[in-house]
């Protein structure tokens, strides 16, 4: 590593922040066999350590860890969750130059946004421990006059949770905190190229008082790993966030144990700029989205439609923004690259930003998630033909428009086939709103008071009026709750028993 990585792996080290264990039932655990795998500088190609390498037998012990924990956990006030999530928080705020400079390392992002994202990451664990707080049931009007129906909704119970390399910290908080505020517990399989912000994040974990097993960390084997938490009928969710192919094998393995699924799979996101757009606006939120983590995201920008009238315009000022990555066999098809297009002089995994003009819809390009700094420009003529360009795909995950026609922005917002759409606004996820996509971009949704959804089952209680108020009055408890016989006649608001 350069002088300056060694100098801050070093730093890091001697602070605790690197561990190279896994993380079994609040314990950090080698492998069974002794096997390690190299976490990579992606900027240099140089080691930074070497992990933990696990596999099938580690996963079900940390499986068996979390079951365990379960039945602690989930009988835990939400309160007393709720304070724990805080604590996490405030500890990965304390440490966010640490982990953004750890996520640097491993990642490859760049400082300023490694950190962006320990903010982001944290926003999930700071929301959910206030919804922790929020699981409300229902009262169903019955349909004999001394019954009574309940709705309750319970933990679902142990978790799997797979995530990425693209971000590290993030995709684990924004599983892993609804997860534990509904009362679950988790078995994380961070990504293996980057699992150092993964076990990161678990240390501060227990640091925060949330109890060993709650969550474990395993990394390695990703075949054996994913096929171990499919089979364990202990598992009864499984969260992914990755490609739509890994997805589909993931919905597929679940169905043998009939365990809950979401997924957060690929997308092919465009972006839609209409003649009316104010073009500072329109330049500045397509740089964002095309462009942020290097364009290795889920919701970048992949097809950039510019209406007729403002193509050349926005392709010339768009252009003197942004450089790009290597481009295959769209240009044996008419396509032209107006910028980039080639290994950045860096060399290793450096490449210069690429605008590429004249892209038609039947291209590669067009069809297939880049992930990368590759940003191609199709042209349009009306409103109809871009929603139409737009729709023509299998993926449904994000789109954005811009435009200065309210009418506009609401017409084509609802027919746009996609579960998040921005309009003039290229940063679109937050932790107070529902994140997640349609057709083959995935199921369930994470962020907001809906993504507590996910981790929780509804229950029905059927009570006999008569039974229930007999059987609460003949407790030796019920003085201590403050119902009395002759409140029965009453019409109390609540009733505690």
């Amino acid at each position: 590593m350069s002088t300056d990585a060694q100098s801050v792996a070093a730093r890091l080290n001697s602070a605790g922040f690197i561990r190279n264990q896994g993380f079994i039932g609040g314990k950090w655990t080698d492998a069974y066999d002794g096997k390690t795998i190299e976490v990579t500088n992606p900027a240099t190609g140089e080691v930074i350590t070497n992990v933990s390498c696990m596999g099938g037998r580690e996963t079900n012990d940390a499986i068996a860890s979390a079951q365990d924990a379960f039945v602690s956990w989930s009988k835990q006030t939400a309160a007393e969750r709720s304070k724990c999530l805080r604590k996490w928080y405030d500890l990965i705020m304390a440490h966010k130059e640490e982990l953004g400079q750890l996520m640097t390392l491993e990642q490859g992002k760049p400082l300023k946004e490694a950190i962006g994202e320990v903010s982001y990451g944290a926003s999930f664990v700071e929301f959910y421990a206030e919804e922790a707080k929020r699981v409300y049931g229902d009262i169903i009007p019955a349909t004999l006059p001394d019954r009574r129906l309940f709705v309750l909704k319970q933990p679902v119970g142990v978790v799997g949770a797979i995530t990425p390399w693209n971000f590290p910290l993030a995709m684990i908080t924004r599983k892993v905190a609804p997860a534990l505020a509904c009362g679950c517990t988790v078995v994380v399989k961070p990504s293996e190229l980057t699992p150092l912000t993964a076990l990161a994040a678990a240390e501060l974990s227990i640091q925060a008082g949330i109890p060993p097993g709650a969550v474990n960390v395993v990394m390695g084997n990703a075949s054996d790993i994913g096929e171990a938490l499919l089979a364990s009928p202990q598992v009864r969710k499984i969260t992914f966030t990755g490609s739509t192919a890994v997805g589909k094998k993931l919905m597929a393995g679940a169905a043998s144990t009939v365990k809950k699924v979401s997924l957060e799979l690929g997308g092919n996101a465009p972006c839609i700029i209409f003649d009316d757009a104010d073009l500072d606006v329109a330049l500045k939120g397509t740089l964002a989205t095309k462009f942020r983590n290097s364009g290795q995201t889920c919701v970048c920008a992949n097809r950039i439609l510019v209406q007729e009238g403002i193509y050349d315009k926005f392709a010339n000022a768009f252009s003197n923004a942004v450089s790009s990555m290597k481009v295959g066999m769209a240009l044996a098809k008419g396509a032209k690259v107006l910028i980039g297009g080639k290994k950045h002089s860096l060399g290793m995994t450096f490449f210069e930003p690429t605008v590429i003009t004249d892209v038609k819809s039947e291209m590669l390009l067009s069809r297939e998630e880049v992930f990368g700094p590759v940003a191609p420009l199709l042209k349009f003529k009306t409103e109809e033909e871009a929603i139409r360009m737009a729709n023509d795909t299998n993926a449904g995950l994000a789109a954005y428009i811009f435009t200065s026609s309210i009418k506009r922005s609401w017409r084509v917002s609802e027919a746009l086939e996609y579960g998040l759409v921005g309009v003039n606004e290229g940063l679109i996820s937050t932790e107070v709103a529902p994140f997640g996509g349609v057709k083959q971009s995935g199921l369930g949704r994470e962020g907001s008071k809906y993504g507590m959804d996910e981790y929780l089952e509804l229950c029905k209680e059927k009570h006999n009026k008569a039974g229930w108020f007999v059987a609460a009055l003949s407790s030796p408890e019920h003085n201590a709750h403050g119902l009395e016989t002759d409140e029965c006649s009453k019409d109390p608001c609540s009733i505690s028993i």
